[in-house]
C-alpha cells in the first residue's frame, strides 16, 4: 500500500510517523575571525546571526541554535551536525529548553554528530531536554576530535508533568562516543533509563529529577580541576563527580539537580569556568 493510500485508510506505519530532519553547521577560520561558512538549517531547526560577543577575542564566534516547532514528537528523528574546522572558535548554545512530548512504540531520536579540528575551540551548551510524562527518548552523541583540539559539550534531561501529578517519562537511552580522526574509538559509553525507576521512591538517584553530562576535551594542562569544578556545582545545589576521561581524552562529569531549572544553572556555571580555562578568555552573559 502506498504512503498515500495508507494514509487515506488510516493505516499509517510506525516508521511513516515523525519529521526526519539533519541540520549542519561548518564553522571556519577566515579573515582573523571564526565565520558560519556552511549552513544547512532545515524545519524544525533555525539559527541566529553570528554575534561577537566577547571584545577580548573578536575572532571568537556566537550562535543561538532555535527550534521553530513546540519540541520533539512522537518518532522524530532530528539529527545535528557542527564542525569546527582548523584554528576555528565557536560557542553554540539555545535559547531555551526543548520539551520532549509523549512518545509511543518507536522512540524520539535526537542525534549530534561534532567534528573539532585541530587547534580549534568549540563550546556546544544546549539547554537541557524536558521529558514529559511518556516520553520515548534516544540520544545518541559522536564527537570526532583533532591533536590540540578544545571543547565543551553538555547535556541534559529533567523531568516535568504539567498536570503536576509527577507522572513519569517513558524510557531513556543515551550513547557517547569519542574518537580521534582515523576513527580509533576513545570513549564509549551507553546508558537507559526506565521512567517510573527513576522517578520511584527507591530510585537510586534519590528525589533527583534531572541530569546531566559535561565533556571537556583539551590537554591535561589546562583542564579545570575536578575538585574545583565540582565546589562549583555545589554552589549552585547540583550534585557533581568528575573523573578523568579514558585514552586521557578529557574530563567528565555527572550532574545531579533536583529540577531542570537548578540542573540549568549549574551547568551554565560549570560551563562558564571551563570557557576560561579552554579559551582564554571572560565568557560573556548569553541571553535568554
Amino acid at each position: 500500500m502506498s504512503s498515500l493510500a495508507a494514509r487515506a485508510s488510516g493505516e499509517v506505519s510506525l516508521e511513516t510517523v515523525g519529521r526526519r530532519a539533519e541540520a549542519r553547521l561548518v564553522f571556519a577560520r577566515g579573515g582573523g575571525a571564526t565565520v558560519l561558512t556552511r549552513q544547512h538549517v532545515p524545519y524544525p531547526f533555525h539559527v541566529t546571526r553570528v554575534f561577537r560577543l566577547h571584545p577580548e577575542a573578536p575572532d571568537l564566534a556566537s550562535l543561538y541554535l532555535q527550534s521553530a516547532s513546540g519540541g520533539l514528537y512522537r518518532s522524530d528523528h532530528l539529527s545535528l551536525a557542527i564542525e569546527a574546522r582548523p584554528g576555528a572558535r565557536a560557542f553554540v548554545t539555545t535559547q531555551a529548553g526543548t520539551v520532549v512530548h509523549r512518545g509511543g512504540p518507536l522512540p524520539t531520536r535526537q542525534e549530534t554528530r561534532v567534528g573539532i579540528g585541530t587547534d580549534a575551540f568549540l563550546a556546544y551548551t544546549p539547554d537541557p531536554l524536558i521529558l514529559f510524562p511518556g516520553a520515548h527518548l534516544n540520544v545518541t552523541t559522536e564527537i570526532e576530535a583533532a591533536p590540540g583540539a578544545r571543547a565543551i559539550l553538555t547535556e541534559g534531561v529533567a523531568c516535568h508533568d504539567p498536570t503536576g501529578r509527577d507522572l513519569p517519562f517513558d524510557r531513556l537511552s543515551m550513547s557517547l562516543r569519542i574518537a580521534d580522526p582515523a576513527g580509533r574509538t576513545l570513549v564509549r559509553e551507553r546508558s537507559a533509563l526506565d521512567g517510573e525507576a527513576f522517578t520511584a521512591a527507591a530510585s537510586p538517584l534519590g528525589r533527583h529529577r534531572a541530569y546531566g553530562t559535561m565533556i571537556l576535551l583539551a590537554p591535561a594542562e589546562i583542564l579545570p580541576a575536578p575538585r574545583l569544578l565540582q565546589a562549583e556545582a555545589d554552589a549552585f545545589g547540583c550534585l557533581a563527580g568528575a573523573s578523568p576521561l579514558p585514552n586521557g581524552a578529557g574530563l567528565g562529569l555527572r550532574l545531579l539537580a533536583s529540577d531542570g531549572g537548578r540542573l540549568s544553572a549549574g551547568l551554565e556555571a560549570l560551563a562558564r569556568l571551563a570557557f576560561r580555562a579552554l579559551s582564554g578568555c571572560e565568557p560573556s552573559r548569553r541571553r535568554k
